[in-house]
C-alpha cells in the first residue's frame, strides 16, 4: 500500500515541480525587467512616461512619443483585424461546409508559422508599392478632408496603415482559431431553443451564440492585442521609426518595441541608457496588464 502511495504521488510531484518552475520563470523575467528599469524610474519619475525628449547625451529620457505610436498602431490594427477575424470564425463555425472548412482552416492556421521578418519583407516589397500607388491615394481622395486620413507622405507608403495591415494579418489566425473554438463550444441546445421560437440562423448567431461565446472571443482579442503590441521586426521595417506622434494613418511613427530593438545593441553596456530601454519594456508590460484587466472586466459584464 505504501509503495502504491509513492507511485501515486510521483505524478503529483512532477506536475507541482513544473508549475513552480513556470511560475518562478515568469517571476524572474518580470523581476529582472523591473529591477533593471528601476534606476530610470527613480531618476525620471512620471516624466519618463509623459516626457517626449530622448537624449542619451544629456541622460534625459521620455517615452510619450513611443507610447502614442504603439497605441495608435494597436488601435488601427484591431479595427482592421477584429471584424475580419470574427466574421471568418463565424463562417467556419456556423456556415462553412465541412470540406470548405477543412481547406480554409489550415490556411488560416498556417499564418502562425510565418516568421515576423517574412511578414516585414512581404509588406516592404509587395504591399508597399500597392499602398503607395493605389490604396493610400484612394483613401486620401475620399476621406482626405479628415486630418487622420490625409496622405502626409505621397512618395512612400511606410507608416501606420501599412504596418497595421501586416500586423492584422499576423494576429488574424490567433483570433480566428480561438473565436471559432468559443463559438463551437456553445451547446447545440441553445441554437435549437432559438430556432424553436422562430429565430433565423443569423438571429440565433447574433443574439444567442455570440453572447454565449463572448468570453472566449474576448480572450482571443486580448491575445491578439498583446501579440500586436509586442511585435517588433515587422514594425521596425514598416512603421518608419520617426520620433514623432503620427498625425494620420499614413504618417510614420515609432513603436516602443522598435526603440528597444534598434538601440539595445548599442547601449547595453551603458548602465543608464540600458535602464531606460528596459524602462520601455517595463511600461509596455504594465500597459498589457492594464489592458488585459480592463478587457476581462468588460468581458465579465457582457
Amino acid at each position: 500500500m505504501k509503495e502504491n502511495d509513492i507511485f501515486l504521488r510521483i505524478p503529483h510531484a512532477v506536475f507541482l515541480f513544473c508549475s513552480i518552475t513556470t511560475a518562478l520563470t515568469t517571476v524572474f523575467v518580470i523581476g529582472f525587467i523591473f529591477y533593471t528599469a528601476y534606476p530610470v524610474f527613480a531618476k525620471e519619475g512620471l516624466g519618463f512616461i509623459t516626457g517626449s525628449v530622448w537624449d542619451y547625451g544629456n541622460n534625459v529620457y521620455g517615452i510619450r512619443i513611443f507610447i502614442a505610436g504603439t497605441l495608435i498602431l494597436t488601435v488601427v490594427t484591431l479595427i482592421l483585424a477584429i471584424p475580419l477575424s470574427i466574421f471568418t470564425a463565424i463562417f467556419l463555425a456556423e456556415f462553412a461546409h465541412p470540406r470548405v472548412a477543412a481547406i480554409v482552416r489550415p490556411l488560416v492556421e498556417l499564418l502562425v508559422g510565418i516568421p515576423s521578418v517574412v511578414y516585414g519583407i512581404f509588406g516592404l516589397f509587395v504591399l508597399h508599392s500597392i499602398f503607395r500607388d493605389h490604396v493610400n491615394p484612394l483613401i486620401d481622395s475620399i476621406l482626405g478632408f479628415i486630418p487622420i486620413f490625409a496622405n502626409t507622405s505621397p512618395t512612400s507608403a511606410t507608416g501606420v496603415l501599412l504596418a497595421s495591415v501586416v500586423l492584422a494579418i499576423m494576429i488574424l489566425p490567433t483570433i480566428v482559431a480561438l473565436s471559432e473554438d468559443a463559438i463551437r463550444s456553445v451547446p447545440q441546445e441553445y441554437r435549437e431553443a432559438s430556432f424553436s421560437v422562430g429565430a433565423t440562423h443569423w438571429e440565433t448567431i447574433r443574439k444567442v451564440v455570440i453572447p454565449a461565446a463572448s468570453g472566449g472571443i474576448m480572450g482571443s482579442v486580448i491575445l491578439g492585442t498583446m501579440r500586436a503590441m509586442g511585435e517588433t521586426m515587422a514594425i521596425v521595417m514598416l512603421l518608419g521609426n520617426s520620433q514623432k506622434i503620427p498625425a494620420s494613418i499614413f504618417d510614420t511613427g515609432y513603436a516602443m518595441t522598435s526603440k528597444i530593438l534598434n538601440e539595445i545593441g548599442y547601449y547595453v553596456a551603458v548602465d543608464e541608457a540600458r535602464s531606460a530601454l528596459f524602462g520601455i519594456a517595463a511600461v509596455l508590460f504594465a500597459m498589457e496588464i492594464v489592458f488585459v484587466a480592463l478587457a476581462r472586466k468588460i468581458g465579465g459584464r457582457a
